[in-house]
Formats: structure tokens, sequence, C-alpha cells
């Protein structure tokens, strides 16, 4: 019986994604279901892209299945980010007495 390096992250054995990048995976791919982006899977798709951008993007989320890798990126693209409109609408709300703790 082998023992498991206990300086190697554990993985999900679904996705292949460490435990670090699963929270974000799973936000956004709860977000995108919960907004019916995720139902029956009836369309393929397919591409040729540079292999050191599937590798880059791998490494960066930790995500090993190339259709993860796919299905993660248009789920951030299509679910909508108003963090840009928010962050100045609420510009100067903030008082400025407020004591940050830094």
């Amino acid at each position: 019986m082998t023992k498991a390096d206990p300086n190697k992250q554990s993985r999900s054995k679904r996705t292949g994604i460490h435990p670090p990048g699963q929270a974000r995976f799973r936000a956004v791919m709860k977000a995108a279901e919960e907004l019916g982006l995720l139902g029956g899977k009836d369309t393929r798709i397919g591409g040729r892209m540079s292999a050191q951008l599937i590798a880059q993007a791998k490494q960066r989320t930790g995500i090993e299945a190339d259709t993860d890798l796919i299905e993660f990126a248009l789920a951030n693209i299509a679910l909508k980010d108003d963090f840009a409109k928010t962050f100045r609408e609420t510009r100067g709300t903030v008082d400025p007495t407020l004591k940050l703790g830094f």
C-alpha cells in the first residue's frame, strides 16, 4: 500500500481542481446553474488554440479536464459582472473618518 505525499494537495475526483481553486470554481458554476446556464448539454464546441494558453489556464485554475476548463471560462464570461459599475456608484459613500484598521 502506498502512502499519499503529505506535501501534495488533494484534488477533486470530478474536476481535478486543488481545494483553493475549488471555491471559485464552485461559486462560478453555482451562479451559472442558478441562472439556468448549465441546463442540458446539447451543444458541442471545438477549436484550435495555443497549447501554452491551455497549459497556463489549467495551471492558474487547477482545472485538468478540457471540458471543465471551457465550461468554467464560458461561465465566467456569461455571468454578469457589475463590479466596475458598482464601484463607481459607491465612490465617496464610505465615511472618510471610518477607521479601517490599516
